[in-house]
């Protein structure tokens, strides 16, 4: 599973907005190139990852500090996760988590997967197709 891969691009988060109707949006910045991509997320999972740019916490945790949680207790971490596709005007991610020498790959909203690699501090990646951006 390389991380340098040609195939992918790597991303950071540029930020949350606010579209005009008020949705929350993801911005997905290239690291090495210019390209913002856009992802419209919901409102729960646009405040979970606020709280995590923003360095605070709820006094109970939040879904994705839970998953964490659960994932540590059970020996797994996140690898990494992928924006893999795009379809319909949907975004699809992936979740890569290895436990021992053991990798599982699960199908996740982009949203929950870049909340979730926030908490661990792992990279997000984006397949390459720059038609998207």
């Amino acid at each position: 599973m390389p991380e340098n891969d040609s195939s992918f691009i790597r991303v950071e988060i540029g930020g949350i907005v606010k579209d005009t109707k008020d949705n929350p949006v993801v911005l997905l910045k290239a690291v090495e190139r210019e390209e913002v991509l856009p992802i419209w997320i919901g409102p729960a999972e646009a405040l979970s990852i606020e709280m995590k740019l923003e360095g605070k916490k709820f006094e109970r945790p939040l879904t994705h500090d839970l998953l964490k949680t659960a994932l540590e207790t059970f020996g797994a971490v996140v690898v990494k996760v992928v924006v893999s596709e795009l379809k319909n005007n949907t975004f699809y991610a992936k979740i890569y988590l290895q436990r021992d020498n053991e990798i599982f790959v699960f199908d996740a909203r982009p949203s929950d997967s870049i909340a979730l690699a926030l908490r661990t501090k792992r990279k997000y990646l984006r397949d390459l197709d720059p038609g998207d951006f």
